[in-house]
């Protein structure tokens, strides 16, 4: 049911009810190359809802579908129902090595935090830790201190998105960032000399504006540590290429270094 675009969160409490009473998954799609399927976490089956978008994701692959997402939900009709964080992405394999391959490939330890896995189909990637935004933080802030010399660990935070800008949450994206500088605030001052801490994102989300869909504004580029200070408009490879750059790896493709 549904095979319409559609906001995660409106479907399920559109459809959420019809789900558990007639067991068909909620198919939907967004802006991006994706094809999302949402499924009751008990009454439908979580091992089943990765089962179904594991067994989908290479006909969709085969038609430059970029993910196919599991997105388990909870909940009852009399009290509404929610997403839980057991949202699953089968990606296509990237078509050419990426900064996780790089490092790998040259010897170093690559940390994942959060969905890094799932976007990237587990290329390069040697640990990985999930869980709510609060969790991840935790995972992170730890890595910082245990990492090894010369690793990498690439976290992604999804709440952002998925809580509040999708969702048009103004308040709630403002307190998320409130928590979140607090807690980068904690981290900066434990960086080791020679750590290079970059922030940013994929894209804009702006929660102040029309519809539900990603914005896709510009977005900032923070460094912290090696390479700090202004370095103008820059492209997502760029930062890909002055990470090797950081890390004494050769990398590929066409970014250039800012460090």
């Amino acid at each position: 049911m549904g095979n319409c675009h559609a906001s995660g969160t409106t479907i399920i409490a559109e459809l959420g009810a019809e789900h558990m009473r007639t067991g068909w998954p909620i198919c939907y799609t967004s802006a991006d190359s994706v094809f999302q399927i949402a499924a009751h976490e008990e009454t439908f089956g979580l091992e089943r809802l990765y089962q179904m978008c594991r067994t989908l994701a290479p006909m969709l692959h085969e038609m430059k579908v970029g993910r196919v997402i599991a997105r388990p939900f909870v909940g009852s009709p009399e009290q509404g129902f929610v997403r839980t964080t057991n949202r699953k992405d089968f990606a296509i394999t990237p078509p050419a090595p990426v900064l996780t391959n790089w490092a790998q490939d040259a010897g170093r330890r690559v940390h994942g935090v959060g969905k890094i896995g799932d976007i990237f189909s587990m290329q390069g990637i040697d640990t990985l830790d999930k869980g709510s935004d609060a969790e991840l933080m935790v995972h992170l802030s730890r890595l910082v201190d245990s990492a090894e010399d010369g690793s990498l660990t690439f976290a992604n935070f999804v709440e952002f998105d998925s809580q509040y800008g999708h969702r048009r949450d103004i308040s709630g994206y403002a307190r998320a960032l409130e928590w979140f500088d607090a807690e980068i605030g904690r981290i900066l001052p434990r960086l080791r000399p020679g750590d290079l801490f970059v922030l940013t994102a994929d894209h804009g989300n702006d929660p102040s504006w029309v519809g539900t869909d990603h914005t896709r504004e510009q977005v900032p580029v923070l460094i912290a540590g090696l390479g700090a200070g202004q370095i103008g408009q820059v492209n997502f490879a760029d930062v890909a290429a002055s990470i090797a750059d950081q890390l004494k790896i050769p990398a590929q493709g066409p970014g250039r270094t800012f460090l």
